[in-house]
């Protein structure tokens, strides 16, 4: 099930909210985790177990942690014996059958890859369930005692399939107390609505254009960097969304989410453009990898060894294939050369400068995040530089801009900050002023929503590109 599907908008989400807040407090987890287990056992009906049984692990952990724990060896134990059963569920599950292709084409061997299905979420749960357990270890949290509520801090089903990655200790006190006010339940329905439109009215408008043109043999080379750039725009708005619809569903329980994106798409670096994307992810590497190896600190080699370590872990967890392995590790060679090499050379550029490079590396690498199949990639890569045939540019460019010009207007547009900062200074102007604002969003919202239940009444083309992963 997904957030933009009809199933859920009128049916499950309803049935929820009515229910949950109908319940006392108590009632409240129990509501929710039940819900939750359900959301997740309609696409996943056997694999919820092994989502049961990952957090067990954890929650166990944790429990003998705290009460057997009393020197530094029988920790070390209690927790690398929960980081081992959880990551080699995850390295099973998402990683045998491109081990063995990695094996076979070593070896000569036609071994049998197992062929098993991705469980749903699975590296989202599971690095939460990870980082609960190094927190648990590290003394930074308390352990869990009751099982059902650390699962369902795990199955919370708004950020359960595709993030943000949520720790425990964001919503462990909400857990055990929370309330929604007024100002909850309108901000988390707006933030919910507000990702559903941008999924559904733009991502998906995208993503379609971009299918007709990767589908497109004879591109030419600026249709090529078009079509780059809206893979890049599908899968920012594909993701932002449902960051925000996770983070309002989230609001309107009472439960407060991390932000996971910050205009990415608008970053003057690499550097910076980390800073803005999946930032739980980023976070959640940097705190668990990166510090744990050493980060900078002890001089340029080992600096770069970390970070190489680290962009190759964050390849690879997007996906079992060797394009995300690459990727990774073009965003670690880039984020290595701004550190030592050009860096403050691209601080001194014009502003304009800053953004067309790393727009331009940004859309270049998801080139390479999207084409799983190398010799796809390989097909398409040289219409990038007008080679095998490609021209520079031809009549292919306007016809797929004319037909979309709407719809990707109005993403390079939201994917800047100039409607909060526009929105800020007539805000800022007086009542009249606030109270016209707030009337024109009123109205924009019932009129995008209404566009956007037609559009799921209508299409067929509804992807959440990063259940994939």
């Amino acid at each position: 099930m997904v957030f933009s599907s009809l199933p859920f908008l009128f049916f499950f989400l309803p049935a929820f909210l009515i229910l949950y807040h109908l319940v006392p407090f108590r009632a409240k987890n129990p509501v929710l985790l039940v819900f939750s287990l359900l959301f997740y056992a309609w696409g996943e009906p056997v694999y919820v177990f092994l989502m049961m049984f990952s957090a067990f692990v954890d929650y166990l952990d944790g429990v003998l942690l705290e009460r057997f724990g009393n020197t530094i060896l029988k920790r070390r134990i209690f927790l690398c014996s929960a980081l081992f059963i959880n990551l080699s569920l995850l390295a099973f599950f998402k990683y045998a059958d491109f081990a063995v292709g990695i094996f076979n084409g070593l070896t000569g061997l036609h071994i049998g890859a197992p062929g098993i299905a991705l469980p749903i979420g699975i590296s989202f749960y599971t690095f939460q369930t990870v980082s609960y357990s190094v927190d648990v270890y590290k003394k930074r949290i308390p352990a869990e005692r009751h099982y059902l509520k650390y699962l369902t801090y795990v199955s919370m089903f708004p950020q359960l399939i595709a993030g943000p990655i949520v720790r425990f200790s964001t919503v462990q006190e909400d857990l055990n107390s929370r309330r929604t006010s007024g100002n909850d339940l309108v901000n988390g329905s707006r933030r919910f609505l507000t990702g559903l439109m941008r999924k559904v009215l733009i991502a998906n408008q995208i993503g379609a254009l971009w299918d007709s043109i990767r589908a497109d043999a004879g591109i030419s080379m600026v249709t090529a960097w078009l079509g780059l750039l809206c893979f890049t725009l599908q899968l920012y708005f594909d993701f932002s969304a449902y960051s925000d619809m996770a983070i309002g569903l989230g609001r309107i329980m009472g439960f407060h989410f991390p932000e996971n994106f910050n205009y990415p798409l608008s970053a003057a670096s690499i550097t910076d453009f980390w800073h803005r994307w999946h930032i739980s992810l980023s976070t959640w590497f940097r705190d668990y990898v990166y510090i744990p190896l050493g980060g900078n600190r002890e001089g340029k080699a080992k600096h770069l060894r970390n970070m190489f370590i680290v962009w190759f872990l964050t390849g690879l967890w997007h996906g079992a294939s060797f394009n995300f392995i690459i990727w990774g590790l073009y965003h670690g060679v880039l984020l290595a050369l701004e550190k030592y090499v050009w860096g403050r050379g691209l601080k001194r550029l014009p502003a304009f400068l800053q953004h067309l490079y790393t727009l331009a590396a940004v859309v270049f690498g998801f080139g390479i995040f999207t084409f799983d199949d190398m010799g796809e990639m390989g097909r398409y890569f040289p219409a990038l530089i007008g080679l095998a045939g490609h021209p520079l540019i031809g009549t292919d460019v306007l016809w797929y801009a004319g037909n979309y010009l709407p719809v990707l207007a109005v993403a390079v547009i939201l994917s800047f900050p100039v409607y909060p900062r526009v929105r800020e200074k007539v805000y800022g102007s007086g009542r009249a002023f606030r109270n016209s604002v707030l009337l024109f969003e009123g109205a924009l919202m019932l009129f995008g929503l209404i566009l956007t239940v037609a559009s799921l009444v209508r299409d067929t083309y509804n992807p959440f590109l990063y259940f994939r992963f």
